[in-house]
């Protein structure tokens, strides 16, 4: 039976086709997915291609399609308009790589007339002062071990700092990033591990029973030299079998096998969403991964954290298949776009799709107190301040502010749901600087053991209540539906949803599995995972490999948080070892001199990336609150471009300007980015520093602002524009202006 594959650059170039010509991209690769020697399909032999198995097949009368055709498999490779799809299958070969086995489309090295370094790199040095070349003191065998073909060797040792980025344009994905990660001074990963079966069941499984008996292993061990020998023989056959090349971790990020014509229905339908078809051997291992309790997956905007926690709830609902799984975050708004990006994965399993629940964990958590434990009416936020005002107002007098009152309510007392003076004399106070005497204590919780009875007078329970008490019901052993729990944007949820989540897993291998980022985290306060019975040391993971963000804007923008973040169990994550995978200029930071100047000045940036073929829908403008969405509408209507100002569903609309606050740009990308309106009293906010009734208060207001613009500007792929009115934020000088 011939295998039947597409292969990301396949899906890449179906992408940069207009809808029309996309759709007869489709009926013909149907055509060839339901018979691959359909006779009458029209294909091409290419006489001019160093790769013999490449042919063209004929879509319409100008689009060609270009495959690998053998007698065992069909590979769609490319699609493009007659010379182009030519131009591409001459300058390219498919190979198995010599030493690491996996499949490559490797582009051939004398079709490549130079490497053209892109104008916003800087001009060569004269020799004298010449930059050093970055991989001088690495072997070839290194360097083939990372996956660079043999016959692009020479370019690699003669890269500097200035051609890596056009140099790795022209090599395949595990090379690229090996080298990128060399070159930041880091270590790339090994070879990729084979399954878990010892060395000789694999030979075994690849009729080599002669190979495997002369190897001479102990509890499944060899010796060096064994396994050296044996590696060597490995690498040979692997380079013989095409299967176990297209197999290999690293071939998979790039090839898939399509096994019906639902499954390439959904590798077509959106072809720039390739998580859904691809994903990174990094990402792979973390999602099928067995974990003996609960796992966490972190990394910096932009490295496929959400992706992992997609693919790790369908991987769960496939190998249980009596199970339920609950995929949740932190909002409404979140949800809604996990929601819609499961029906683009599950597209072709709509019934595996019935057994993923996905919610907000407000709307989980309601929806089973009711279920569960009974009515539940939350006291709304106004109305709990009101009652500690009165209750303060009562207790006569006293020092503490309002702000300080009900930050003490909200990040104290009503978190850690203290409901005894004995409680609340003995919590640690973890993040609160002023310090109480024992009967300045007395004096507060007179207040809020006052504000909790007022709240229970009126039937009415807050949401860290409603979390503790379905927590106590689930390890009171009351069945809740849910096998496994999947937490996206995990850094923002409170000590409460965690205690529910504990509870829901039980120590349960493989029950609860976490994404998120502490350079994200904008909504919640630090606190002890372990204090709450969810302990991940051991079994955190990092990603490191940024596929949406230029290496410039990545660049600037970590710059806006420290090179580690570290939770308050002292599990860290390192933030400077992170590496992009393609090059870009510079952002564009800017001070105007006032509101009008910086309307004319974005609105001219907008204008010019327009001129360069960025569409409508590939820009989005983002300002830090509703106060300032007027200054972004104003800017976007100058350049007479259609937009949407988006809500909280963030919808955004092919052939609109997307407009939004920070606060709503989790979850988005987009090729073109402007973070504006970031005034002096704007970000940070004026009014939260004012509002701050404890010094740590004020550091964490900094600390979520800093990340606030943080996931403003790693919402942008190819440009960012940062701007503001003088005086301008302080957060602009922390960057690196060019």
């Amino acid at each position: 039976m011939t295998e039947f594959r597409i292969s990301d650059t396949f899906t890449d170039s179906l992408a940069r086709l207009t809808g029309e010509e996309q759709k007869a991209v489709k009926t013909t690769a149907f055509d060839l997915q339901l018979n691959p020697a359909n006779p009458g399909m029209s294909f091409h032999k290419l006489d001019k291609a160093r790769d013999k198995n490449f042919w063209s097949v004929r879509v319409n009368s100008d689009i060609r399609l270009i495959v690998h055709r053998t007698k065992e498999s069909l590979l769609l490779c490319y699609v493009d308009h007659h010379d182009k799809a030519y131009d591409w299958a001459e300058r390219r070969k498919l190979e198995t790589h010599p030493k690491t086995g996996a499949a490559q489309l490797v582009e051939i090295r004398e079709t490549v007339k130079e490497i053209v370094v892109p104008v916003y790199v800087q001009a060569a040095l004269p020799l004298d002062r010449a930059k050093p070349l970055l991989f001088a003191g690495v072997s070839d065998d290194e360097l083939l071990g990372f996956g660079v073909p043999s016959e692009w060797l020479e370019d690699v040792r003669g890269a500097t700092e200035d051609t890596l980025f056009a140099l790795t344009d022209h090599l395949p994905a595990e090379a690229s990033e090996a080298l990128l990660e060399l070159a930041t001074g880091g270590q790339p990963r090994g070879l990729p591990k084979l399954p878990d079966d010892t060395l000789a069941a694999r030979m075994e499984s690849l009729s080599l029973p002669s190979l495997a008996a002369d190897a001479e292993w102990s509890d499944g061990e060899a010796s060096a030299t064994d396994f050296e020998a044996l590696e060597k023989q490995l690498e040979t056959l692997l380079g013989a079998s095409g299967s176990s090349a297209f197999d290999h971790p690293d071939a998979k990020r790039r090839f898939r096998t399509i096994r019906d014509a639902d499954e390439l229905r959904i590798a077509l339908d959106a072809p720039w969403d390739k998580w859904t078809v691809f994903l990174h051997p990094d990402q792979r291992e973390l999602v099928e991964r067995d974990y003996a309790g609960p796992a966490r997956v972190s990394g910096s905007a932009g490295t496929g954290k959400t992706i992992v926690a997609l693919h790790r709830a369908v991987h769960l609902a496939r190998s249980h298949p009596q199970s339920r799984v609950l995929l949740t975050t932190f909002s409404d708004t979140l949800a809604n776009a996990l929601q819609a990006k499961l029906r683009r994965l599950l597209g072709s399993e709509p019934r595996l799709g019935e057994r993923i629940d996905i919610h907000s964990l407000n709307g989980i958590g309601l929806r089973l107190y009711r279920s569960h434990v009974g009515p539940a009416a939350i006291a709304e936020t106004y109305v709990v301040r009101n009652l500690i005002k009165t209750e303060a107002d009562k207790a006569g007098p006293h020092k503490f502010s309002l702000r300080f009152l009900v930050t003490e309510w909200d990040e104290i007392v009503d978190a850690w749901q203290l409901n005894s003076w004995e409680a609340y004399r003995d919590v640690a106070r973890l993040g609160r600087k002023t310090r109480l005497s024992d009967a300045q204590r007395r004096q507060l919780w007179s207040i809020f053991e006052r504000v909790q009875h007022e709240l229970r007078s009126k039937s009415l329970i807050t949401w860290p209540e409603l979390f503790t008490t379905l927590a106590g019901t689930i390890s009171l052993g009351q069945r809740i539906t849910f096998d496994f729990a999947v937490v996206d944007e995990a850094q923002d949820i409170s000590p409460a949803h965690l205690k529910f989540l504990a509870a829901l897993g039980a120590g349960r291998p493989n029950a609860l599995f976490f994404a998120g980022d502490l350079g994200q985290r904008i909504f919640q306060q630090p606190f002890s995972w372990k204090s709450v019975g969810v302990d991940i040391r051991g079994r955190s993971r990092t990603l490191r490999v940024n596929y949406r963000t230029s290496h410039q804007i990545r660049s600037q923008a970590d710059r806006l948080l420290g090179p580690t973040v570290a939770d308050v169990d002292g599990n860290s994550e390192r933030r400077d070892d992170a590496i992009s995978v393609f090059n870009g200029p510079e952002p564009t930071i800017m001070a105007l001199p006032d509101d009008a100047g910086e309307c004319a000045a974005v609105a001219q940036w907008i204008t010019d990336q327009a001129a360069g073929g960025v569409l409508p829908h590939e820009f989005g403008v983002f300002v830090r609150s509703e106060a300032q969405l007027d200054r972004a509408r104003a800017a976007v209507e100058k350049v007479g471009l259609p937009f949407r100002v988006l809500d909280d569903r963030v919808e955004t609309a092919t052939g609109q300007v997307s407009i939004a606050t920070m606060h709503l740009a989790k979850g988005l990308e987009f090729r073109v980015v402007v973070v504006m309106a970031c005034d002096d009293e704007v970000i940070p906010l004026q009014e939260r520093i004012e509002n701050v009734g404890d010094e740590a208060d004020l550091q964490e207001v900094y600390e979520t602002e800093r990340h606030l613009l943080y996931v403003a500007c790693t919402r942008a792929r190819d440009h960012l524009l940062v701007c503001g009115v003088t005086p301008v934020s302080e957060f602009l000088d922390d960057f690196d202006v060019v």
